[in-house]
């Protein structure tokens, strides 16, 4: 899939959500092919939660790669509100931070 523009890289059809991987691969430090290649691997894991309430209409889209956690939050356009990386180098990532919580 490639993004109408850096802000509209999220799709929604049939009940489907599509991400360009030049969007996973920025929040993981990885070029798209190898994102693919790892999705299909395993060795990058996904959580996509639904906002309620006073987050409704927004979903939060996180992906996990070894010691990186990549979040995207976006709305029910596909547009990106906030999108941050938690990187703990050499040490593997915490279980603190694969776990749901509300969305900020």
């Amino acid at each position: 899939m490639r993004p109408r523009d850096d802000a509209l890289a999220v799709e929604f059809e049939n009940g489907e959500i599509s991400i360009d991987a030049r969007v996973i691969g920025k929040g993981l430090d990885l070029d798209p092919p190898v994102v693919l290649t790892r999705m299909r691997e395993g060795a990058i894991t996904s959580l996509c939660e639904r906002g309620v309430d006073e987050d409704a209409g927004h979903y939060r889209l996180t992906f996990f790669h070894k010691s990186r956690r990549c979040q995207i939050v976006v709305d029910r356009d596909g547009r990106i509100v906030r999108q941050s990386t938690l990187d703990f180098g050499d040490r593997p990532l915490p279980r603190s931070a694969r776990t749901k919580r509300s969305l900020p």
